[in-house]
C-alpha cells in the first residue's frame, strides 16, 4: 500500500510504515499523513481510504467530503497535550508579568552609559501580578485542559472548569480541587485568567466577542492556544485597548492583532517540540495502519470508534448511512451465501455508520459486490 505524506513528519513514523511505500511522492495513495497541509482543494483519489492528521485540529481537512466518500479521518488527541500545557503555563506567567515587554526594552539600552541606573529607573513600567491565589478559568477539559487545570492548582491558583461534554476519562484525571461550572458566564465574570481548549465548530466560532468580553472581569488575561477563530480579533483588540482585557496571548497571529500593545502573538508553537511531533506522528501512523490492515477505527473525527481483534477467516468492513434496515439487508446477503458471521460490530456517528463483520469463510467477490450494491452503502472492503 502507498502512504503519501503532505508535510514533513517525524521519522518515528518511518518504522511504523515499514513494508509500505511511504513518501511525499506516492501516487494514488491508500493513506495520507499530514500536519497543516490545506486539503480543501486537494483531489481525493479513488484509492484513498484514510487521512491521518499528526495533531488535534482538522480544520485543514474537508471532513464532510471525506465522510461522503467513506474516507476515514484520524487525529491524535492528547499526543501533544504536554507540549501545549507547558506553553500555557509559560503564558500564564507572561500574562501576569510584563517579561517580554521588559526584556525588549532592556535591549534598547545597549551602548548607553549607566545601564544599571537606567534599569532601576525604567523597570517600574513593567510591574506585573503574581498568579498565586488568582482564579483561572479553563474552557474545555479534554486532555490539554485537564492537564492545565491540574498544573495551575499545583501552582497555587484556584481553578474553575467548564466543559459540558467532558469524558469520563478526563473527569477522572482532574484534581478534586478544581471547581466545575455548567454556566460559561461564571468563567467570564469571575476569573482573572482564562484559557480556552475547545475545537472550532459553528457553536464555538467567535465565542470571545464584543458581548462576552464585556461581561469579563476587568483586567482579565485571555490565552488562546486552540484556534484563532474562537476569538473575534477586532473585538479582542478593542477590549485590550480599553483595558477591559489586560493582555491577550494567542498562538494564532493575524493582521489585526500584530503590533498591538498588550497583545502577544506566538507563532503557533503549541506542539512545536520534538517530543510532541514524535508522539503525534507515531499515534497517527499506528491508527492509520491499524485501519488499513485490520479495519479498526480509533480516534476518527468523522466515523465511530469500532475495533475488534481478528480471529476469523475473513473480515468485511462496510461504511454506510445510518438508516433503518440496512444492517438486515447486508446480513441477508451474507446468509444467502451460506456464510456464518462469527463476530460483528456496527456503530454510528451522526448520519453515518461503520460495520465490521468477521466471517467463518472467505466471501466470494460476487457476495462483496452484492453488499456494495445495497442502497446507502458507501464503501466495502474485504480484508
Amino acid at each position: 500500500m502507498k502512504i503519501l505524506k503532505l508535510n514533513a513528519i517525524s521519522p518515528v513514523a518511518d518504522e511504523v510504515f515499514k513494508g509500505y511505500e511511504y513518501s511525499d511522492k506516492a501516487e494514488n495513495p491508500e493513506g495520507i499523513m499530514l500536519r497543516s497541509f490545506a486539503m480543501h482543494d486537494y483531489p481525493l483519489g479513488e484509492n484513498l481510504l484514510a487521512v491521518a492528521r499528526a495533531g488535534a485540529g482538522v480544520n485543514n481537512i474537508p471532513i464532510d467530503k471525506c465522510t461522503e466518500k467513506g474516507v476515514v479521518v484520524f487525529n491524535t488527541p492528547g499526543a501533544n497535550a504536554n507540549a501545549v500545557k507547558e506553553l500555557v503555563l509559560c503564558e500564564l506567567f507572561l500574562g501576569g508579568r510584563k517579561i517580554v515587554d521588559g526584556a525588549n526594552w532592556a535591549q534598547t539600552l545597549k551602548g548607553q552609559e549607566n545601564i544599571s541606573k537606567l534599569v532601576e529607573k525604567g523597570k517600574g513600567k513593567f510591574v506585573g501580578q503574581e498568579i498565586l491565589g488568582k482564579k483561572l478559568g479553563v474552557i474545555g477539559l479534554g486532555a490539554i485542559g485537564a492537564m492545565v487545570a491540574n498544573a495551575a492548582i499545583r501552582l497555587g491558583m484556584s481553578v474553575v472548569g467548564y466543559d459540558p461534554f467532558i469524558s469520563v476519562k478526563s473527569a477522572w484525571m482532574i484534581d478534586r480541587r478544581v471547581e466545575f461550572t455548567g454556566d460559561l458566564s461564571v468563567i467570564f465574570k469571575t476569573c482573572d485568567f482564562i484559557t480556552v481548549h475547545v475545537p472550532l465548530t459553528p457553536d464555538t466560532k467567535g465565542m470571545f466577542n464584543k458581548d462576552t468580553l464585556a461581561s469579563c472581569k476587568d483586567g482579565v488575561v485571555i490565552i488562546n492556544n486552540s484556534r484563532g477563530d474562537l476569538v473575534v480579533s477586532a473585538d479582542i483588540a478593542d477590549a485590550v485597548a480599553s483595558g477591559k482585557v489586560s493582555r491577550y496571548i494567542t498562538d494564532f497571529p493575524d493582521e489585526t492583532l500584530l503590533g498591538k500593545e498588550n497583545i502577544l502573538c506566538v507563532p503557533h508553537l503549541g506542539a512545536s517540540t520534538p517530543e510532541a511531533e514524535d508522539n503525534c506522528a507515531y499515534m497517527a501512523a499506528k491508527q492509520l495502519t491499524d485501519y488499513l490492515e485490520n479495519g479498526n477505527i480509533v480516534n476518527s473525527v468523522n466515523y465511530p470508534t469500532v475495533t475488534m481483534p481478528r480471529d476469523s477467516a475473513a473480515r468485511v468492513c462496510v461504511h454506510h448511512k445510518n438508516v433503518k434496515e440496512i444492517l438486515s439487508k447486508i446480513l441477508a446477503i451474507i446468509s444467502s451465501q451460506g456464510i456464518n458471521v462469527a463476530h460483528m460490530q456496527d456503530q454510528s456517528k451522526g448520519e453515518y455508520a461503520y460495520l465490521i463483520l468477521d466471517l467463518d469463510e472467505v466471501p466470494s467477490a460476487a457476495c462483496v459486490d452484492l453488499i456494495r450494491g445495497v442502497k446507502d452503502v458507501i464503501r466495502v472492503r474485504q480484508l
